[in-house]
């Protein structure tokens, strides 16, 4: 069998990966970037796009290479080579994605390690989500409470608890580049440092019903000063039944049906066991 030209093939791929890197890194693809958190992120994702172009690179020059090379011939009806197989090659190739997710896989650790560590002068904000809205908790201001705009100070960072009350939600806010899931039943926790001063928007990433596309609030990032007369007029507290925990929400639900005399009064009380599925 004729030797393979393994020099021009990986000289073919180094070119071509080089055109596709320096194509895909034309484009902004993670956009403006707020928190101290968004450089490592995007760092990691250059780096991740980069050797996917190269992969890239490298496959489409071996496919062009053999359809050039080994295609059929007009008029060849015949069987091809009864071939066993090329064992160098099939270790090659799985030898090679494992170095590169490993390699992806321990890069990444790293940068998750570097952004969670956690500040002993982080500030603590109570996140609640809920089908169609978010609102804002804050317990180390007297747990005052902020319906749909959430403001925090820059270049602190921010422990974010968040509390879902229906269904799975998701914490995103574009330029702070960490996204969390609220989930019913648990508080998740993100550890965010903004830092830049300005007005944002926070999204919902997680499908949560008919109204999810307009499922989103305000994030006002401004000074520590800023902060403080913000949070110091909010004349609300949070409500008592957004910081019951799942059992005592089903709890108090129960009470309220029986004392309605079931859903609406009418009379069946979903909670009951009959009207419960227990499979």
């Amino acid at each position: 069998m004729e030797r393979l030209p393994y020099l021009k093939l990986a000289l073919a791929s180094i070119a071509l990966g080089t055109i596709v890197s320096i194509l895909m890194m034309q484009y902004d693809w993670m956009g403006d970037a707020a928190s101290t958190a968004a450089g490592p992120i995007d760092t990691l994702m250059d780096v991740s796009i980069i050797i996917s172009s190269f992969v890239f690179a490298i496959v489409c020059v071996a496919l062009g290479y053999a359809l050039v090379k080994w295609r059929v011939k007009p008029g060849d009806e015949g069987d091809g080579l009864p071939i066993h197989g090329n064992t160098k090659l099939e270790i090659v190739w799985t030898l090679i994605p494992t170095v590169i997710v490993l390699f992806l896989a321990g890069y990444s650790w790293v940068v998750l390690n570097d952004i969670e560590k956690e500040d002993p002068n982080a500030l603590t904000v109570n996140v609640y989500s809920q089908q169609f809205a978010w609102t804002f908790g804050y317990p180390e201001n007297g747990n005052k409470w902020s319906e749909g705009v959430l403001h925090v100070p820059v270049d602190r960072q921010i422990d974010f608890r968040m509390n879902a009350q229906d269904v799975i939600h998701s914490f995103w806010v574009p330029e702070w580049r960490i996204k969390k899931d609220n989930v019913p039943g648990i508080t998740t926790d993100a550890l965010i440092t903004p830092d830049k001063v300005g007005t944002y928007q926070l999204i919902c990433t997680e499908l949560c019903g008919a109204g999810h596309a307009t499922m989103r609030a305000q994030v006002v990032v401004q000074t520590q000063e800023e902060f403080d007369r913000w949070v110091k007029g909010l004349e609300s507290e949070v409500p008592e039944d957004l910081l019951l925990t799942a059992d005592q929400a089903i709890e108090l639900e129960r009470q309220i049906q029986e004392a309605e005399q079931g859903i609406d009064g009418s009379g069946v009380d979903e909670t009951s066991a009959e009207n419960v599925d227990q499979s």
